[in-house]
């Protein structure tokens, strides 16, 4: 959807300015003008992480005037990665310190302010408040959903970037954008979070850096042409990129209230909402099933339930990736007996959440145990 600039141009650009950005000037759909209200525009990222790194290195590069960055957190070795503004001696800096002398060294004329705060519900408006954009490269859905409604309720464009192993996601949500142009927020892609622990965290579910890179530089791009008005913009679609193919493609959606069918989430099978529409199984009837330890092997080694068997959720989605035959001969080399009913655990129910929904993608009988369940079953000391 082309939409209108969202800054006016400021003052004609130095010397330096002009020789910076000779190359992307060249650019029909950006040119002098288009340069001119980059430097005059105001972005909001949330996030110095794995998204926010490439975010707020195009955004700088491409001479934004004014960014901020949002991040209350370290930096951390495993960071490194996929967080490429950090580096190895910058391990224990605030995150936002770091970030932000870096893109100082990246591009002396951008003025960069410095939100060493956590965005909640009482912090939000008074952050977020001033800012032509604001791009979200958080990594909760309690954070998520406020600076979506924090966007909303002020009318800033909200560029949105989400990544979950190979899989990415990119889209536009604005309450009040020009003209006729129908608003759309994330309540009207998902409405709610999902569940607690029925969606694994990266530090769960892990991340490869390059996907971090793909999805955070797209975001960027949607920013740049929001703040200039060229091109077309994901308000009203989600960009689904599928890294293991690179693969892209789009789904549309209207300000609804509801889901698009291409991006519905699967119900996750747990023990009190089972894969199979049959009755909850009761307790006794859990410890029918073959009981499956979905956690790494030196996890199960030191306190597997009795006579559970160990098929990591790591080596199964790897096994499912490779074909329905692989995952058929790595469940057999375990141990499990074919067409018998499963019971999936590990130690905080999201890795058991996520094994059930990739067996019953292989159409077996199978049922998450949260870890309450786990404990019931543990022998009492």
């Amino acid at each position: 959807m082309h939409l209108p600039p969202l800054v006016d141009p400021g003052p004609p650009l130095t010397a330096a300015e002009r020789e910076r950005t000779a190359r992307q000037r060249l650019l029909p759909e950006l040119g002098e003008s288009g340069q001119r209200r980059l430097a005059a525009a105001r972005v909001l990222v949330i996030g110095a992480g794995g998204l926010g790194s490439p975010v707020l290195a195009y955004l700088a590069a491409a001479g934004v005037g004014t960014i901020g960055i949002v991040d209350d957190d370290v930096v951390d070795r495993s960071n490194l990665h996929r967080q490429v503004l950090h580096s190895e001696a910058s391990i224990g800096e605030r995150k936002v310190q770091h970030a932000a002398r870096r893109l100082r060294e990246l591009n002396p004329a951008v003025v960069i302010e410095e939100h060493e705060v956590r965005i909640d519900e009482r912090t939000a408006t008074e952050v977020l408040r001033g800012y032509d954009v604001v791009l979200d490269g958080t990594d909760t859905f309690a954070t998520r959903y406020v600076v979506a409604d924090a966007c909303a309720d002020l009318g800033v464009p909200l560029v949105w970037g989400s990544i979950l192993r190979l899989d990415g996601q990119v889209s536009v949500f604005w309450s009040h954008p020009p003209g006729d142009v129908a608003p759309v927020t994330l309540r009207d892609l998902f409405p709610a979070p999902p569940p607690p622990g029925s969606v694994p965290s990266c530090a769960e579910a892990g991340v490869l850096g390059p996907l971090c890179g793909i999805v955070g530089s797209m975001m960027a791009m949607e920013a740049i042409k929001l703040l200039v008005g060229f091109g077309d913009v994901l308000l009203g679609r989600v960009a689904v990129v599928d890294a293991a193919t690179m693969r892209v493609h789009d789904v549309t959606f209207a300000g609804t209230g509801a889901p698009p069918s291409g991006l519905a989430r699967a119900t996750v099978p747990t023990a009190s909402n089972p894969a199979e529409p049959a009755a909850n199984p009761p307790a006794t009837d859990l410890l029918g099933r073959t009981l499956l330890d979905v956690r790494e092997p030196a996890e199960f080694a030191v306190d597997a339930l009795s006579g559970a068997l160990n098929v990591p959720v790591s080596a199964l989605e790897q096994a499912v990736r490779t074909g329905p035959g692989a995952a058929a001969a790595l469940l057999r080399e375990a141990g499990v007996p074919d067409g018998v009913p499963l019971a999936t655990y590990c130690a905080a129910g999201v890795r058991a959440a996520r094994a059930a929904r990739t067996l019953a993608g292989l159409d077996r009988d199978v049922a998450a145990l949260t870890p309450d369940d786990v404990a019931r079953m543990r022998p009492r000391t």
